[in-house]
C-alpha cells in the first residue's frame, strides 16, 4: 500500500519546495508546511514562501497562516499539523508535508511530550539546589524521583539534570512519564520520507544568488514593516535569518553590501547547522543528492519506480 503522507526535509534552497509541488501535482496531493518561518504572515520573501501562482497550483495548508506576534511552539504546530492531516485524509487526498525545520518533522514522526510550561522560579531552585548538594548528591536525588532519567543522564550532565528536577519539582511527575506519554506521531506505515542533500558549495552559491535576488523582491520593504511594529525580539520570526541583518541597514548602521553579505553568511550558517540535525536525526531518511529540480524528480522515482510521472 503506498503511503498517504510523503515527508520531504531539506535545508534552505534546497529545492524542497518545488519537489513538493511536483508531487503533489502527480498525486493530487496537498501541501502542509514544515518551516518555522513560513507559517508566519510577514516575511513572505525573506522566508521564501511559495508564491501565490505555486499555490495556486496545489492546496497549501500552514503557509503565512500566523501573525508574528503570535509564537509558536513546536507542539503548537505538530497540533495544527495532526488536524491538517487528518483533513485532508478525510477528503480522500495525500498530503505532502515539506520544509527545513527538523524539530518539526522529529515531532510529526515520533511524537512530542508536551511538558507544561516551568516557573522560573523551579527552575531558579533547580540549578540552586544542584549547587548547594554537588553533582553526585543531586544525582542520587533525581536517581528516587525519576530513575529512568536518572539512568540515562550522567552526573556530569547539569543542564539535563536540573531538567528533569524541576519538571518533577513543579509538576509532581517524572520527566519520564512526560516523555512516555508522547503522542501525535504518525502512524506506522502511513508516510514515506526523503531529506535532500546537495552539495555543499552548490547549496551556499544558491543561497547567495537567492538572497540577492530577494533585494529585487522587495525584501526591504517587508523587512521594514516588520520592524516598524517593535515586536519582542524574543518571538521566533524575529530570529529569521537576515532579518537581523536588513535591519541594521534600514536602520543606517551599514551599507547594503555588508548587510547582503552578512545575512548571505549567516545563511550559510543555518544550512550548515540544518544539514547536521539531517545528518543526525535523519540517518535512515533516503537521500537525494541533486541539486536542480529534474535530476531530483529523476531520483525520486528511482525510489518510488511505481510513482506515475
Amino acid at each position: 500500500m503506498a503511503p498517504r503522507i510523503w515527508l520531504i526535509a531539506g535545508p534552505t534552497a534546497s529545492g524542497k519546495s518545488a519537489l513538493a509541488l511536483r508531487l503533489a501535482e502527480v498525486l493530487g496531493a496537498e501541501i502542509v508546511n514544515a518551516d518555522s518561518m513560513q507559517l508566519y504572515a510577514d516575511l513572505r520573501i525573506l522566508t521564501a514562501r511559495p508564491s501565490p501562482k505555486d499555490e495556486a497550483k496545489a492546496p497549501h495548508h500552514l503557509f503565512g497562516t500566523v501573525d508574528a506576534a503570535d509564537g509558536w511552539s513546536v507542539g503548537r504546530w505538530l497540533r495544527a499539523a495532526h488536524e491538517t492531516l487528518e483533513a485532508i485524509a478525510a477528503r480522500g487526498r495525500p498530503a505532502v508535508v515539506v520544509g527545513g525545520t527538523g524539530l518539526y518533522f522529529r515531532a510529526l514522526t515520533h511524537g512530542l511530550a508536551e511538558v507544561p510550561p516551568i516557573p522560573a522560579e523551579a527552575r531558579r531552585a533547580a540549578a540552586a539546589e544542584l549547587e548547594a548538594l554537588g553533582a553526585e548528591a543531586f544525582h542520587a536525588r533525581l536517581a528516587v524521583a525519576d530513575p529512568l532519567a536518572a539512568a540515562r543522564i550522567p552526573a556530569a550532565d547539569r543542564q539535563r539534570l536540573t531538567r528533569a528536577w524541576e519538571v518533577f519539582a513543579a509538576t509532581g511527575r517524572a520527566l519520564s512519564d512526560w516523555q512516555a506519554d508522547s503522542r501525535l506521531a504518525l502512524s506506522a506505515g502511513s508516510w514515506a520520507a526523503v531529506a535532500l542533500d546537495p552539495p555543499r558549495e552548490a547549496l551556499y552559491d544558491r543561497c547567495d544568488a537567492r538572497l540577492a535576488a530577494m533585494l529585487d523582491a522587495g525584501v526591504l520593504d517587508e523587512v521594514a514593516a516588520l520592524a516598524a511594529r517593535a515586536l519582542d525580539p524574543a518571538l521566533p520570526l524575529m530570529k529569521a535569518v537576515g532579518f537581523r541583518e536588513f535591519s541594521a541597514h534600514l536602520r543606517g548602521e551599514t551599507d547594503l553590501a555588508d548587510a547582503l553579505a552578512a545575512a548571505q553568511q549567516e545563511t550559510r550558517r543555518y544550512v550548515k547547522r540544518q544539514v547536521t540535525w539531517m545528518r543526525g536525526q535523519m540517518a535512515d531518511w533516503p537521500r537525494l543528492s541533486e541539486i536542480g529540480a529534474n535530476g531530483q524528480w529523476r531520483q525520486f522515482l528511482a525510489l518510488r519506480p511505481g510513482l506515475t510521472p
